[in-house]
């Protein structure tokens, strides 16, 4: 079981992180500063430290030195992020913004132990990756060895690399990859999910702005394209970047310069852009949602990921991967899949793509009671996928039963006998709701994050409204 340093002088910010990692199977220690971290504990005995950038006496930047070969995470909030970024210069593995949400954070702890096995020698790891472009990428269908053959011609150069595929095939992962692999690769990577930021505020983040630019504005601040320099932007979901925002990124391509809102001067910045869609800009351009010629400037390398359902065997190599990283993070000992959970994870189409596969996977070991893992337990109903099958089906078939074995709300339905599953209760709830609260008012409601809310928006195919209507409809109430 992985054991996790959190170092913050905060108790309940302390507290709240040490149950979210130990929910997760992670064994946690704790440390309110710099000083007790050493005094109280052997750094080198934990897979990873993650500590806050300020602290009392000492930053949490002296524990990159002091720790040696253990990755140190460091949190900080979005006003520091120029110091997050030299923190990350200094040798930090990485740094996550706070408040942050739990997925993200969860996300991260599980990357950087993966990336960072304990006891490997950094050269051997460095070794280890050099044998492929994309070494956290499992795959060897036809389309993935094509993948990674692209991944490594294209990593070496600074040109703009677009990346395809559906929502959740692991269009970051590539992204890290390329920069991985690339001249940068010691310097910054900054990812940036569009969708996830409010529209009225994604210029500020990209760009940052100058005190007084606006109400609210009491210190300058740096954004993120400018954070980047010198290394690597990764923006996520591009296509629901807002028009005027694109015609600021256009001008950054160009002329490789930002500009700060309510600043008079430009910078120059040295950044190499990556960005990624699941949607078809092309169409977008067309239909003037998304601007052409920003379109042609970003359209300049393309990787495309195949979804899950179209890469063969590699498709159970995944889940076995899956399944027993999961297996030994929960302490669940060696697990296998019966010959039913293999059938239905290769015969399943999978719509959410990997994502859904490694949701499911960890549902599946939660839930199992030995040390087989069966459809029943992955919430796949092979009857019903056969079924599909023959009728040529390819969306989701699990029942409300199998997908939500934990129990559904009740609510939110004219019937009060039908029972909900996971997924009809937040189809329902948006629906009904979506006219009269914002998409932040939705995720507080649903208990969920925006990027959340916008990726099941995607997967079952729930448009985003308008804000301009939502607000017109509050006033004509």
């Amino acid at each position: 079981m992985q054991q996790i340093l959190v170092v913050e002088d905060e108790s309940v910010i302390r507290g709240a992180l040490r149950r979210l990692l130990e929910r997760h199977g992670y064994t946690v220690s704790e440390a309110a500063s710099v000083q007790e971290a050493e005094t109280r504990h052997n750094l080198a005995d934990f897979d990873l430290i993650i500590s806050d950038l300020r602290l009392p006496g000492a930053p949490g930047t002296d524990l990159i030195r002091k720790a040696g070969e253990v990755p140190v995470l460091i949190m900080t909030s979005y006003a520091s992020l120029r110091s997050a970024v030299d923190s990350m210069r200094m040798g930090a593995v990485d740094y996550i913004a706070k408040p942050f949400d739990h997925s993200d954070m969860l996300a991260a702890v599980e990357r950087i132990i993966a990336d960072h096995p304990k006891g490997a020698p950094a050269s051997a790891h460095a070794a280890a990756e050099e044998d492929s472009p994309a070494s956290d990428i499992i795959g060897h269908c036809p389309p993935m060895v094509t993948l990674f053959e692209h991944i490594r011609k294209v990593a070496p150069t600074d040109s703009t690399v677009l990346v395809l595929g559906e929502t959740g095939t692991g269009k970051e992962l590539v992204a890290r990859s390329v920069h991985r692999h690339s001249r940068r690769a010691d310097n910054t990577l900054i990812c940036v999910n569009c969708a996830a930021i409010p529209d009225t505020l994604i210029e500020s983040e990209l760009f940052g702005y100058e005190k007084g630019a606006f109400t609210g504005a009491n210190a300058s601040r740096m954004g993120l394209i400018e954070a980047a320099d010198g290394g690597t932007l990764f923006l996520d979901e591009i296509g629901e970047l807002p028009m005027e925002a694109q015609a600021r990124l256009l001008r950054f391509i160009q002329e490789g310069e930002i500009r700060r809102i309510g600043s008079v001067q430009s910078r120059k910045v040295n950044v190499r852009l990556i960005c990624a869609t699941h949607r078809n800009l092309q169409s977008l351009a067309a239909e003037g949602q998304f601007r052409q010629d920003l379109y042609y400037r970003i359209n300049v390398l393309r990787l495309e990921l195949p979804p899950l359902r179209d890469r063969g065997k590699d498709i159970l190599q995944i889940a076995e991967s899956m399944l027993k990283a999961q297996a030994e993070r929960l302490g669940k000992g060696e697990m296998n899949l019966s010959p039913r959970a293999i059938q239905a994870i290769t015969t399943y189409q999978w719509p959410g793509n990997v994502r859904e596969l490694e949701h499911a996977i960890e549902r599946a070991v939660v839930l199992s009671e030995g040390p087989e893992i069966d459809n029943r337990e992955l919430g796949i109903d092979l009857e019903l996928v056969n079924v599909n099958r023959l009728r040529g089906q390819t969306g989701p078939v699990q029942s409300p039963q199998a997908a939500n074995p934990l129990g559904a709300p009740r609510n939110i339905t004219s019937d009060p006998t039908e029972d909900l599953s996971l997924e009809d209760y937040f189809q329902r709830f948006v629906l009904e709701h979506q006219d009269s609260m914002s998409e932040t008012e939705l995720a507080q409601k649903l208990g969920i994050s925006r990027k959340c809310l916008w990726e099941r928006r995607q997967r079952f195919d729930i448009p985003r409204k308008k804000a301009g209507s939502t607000r017109r409809k509050k006033a004509a109430s």
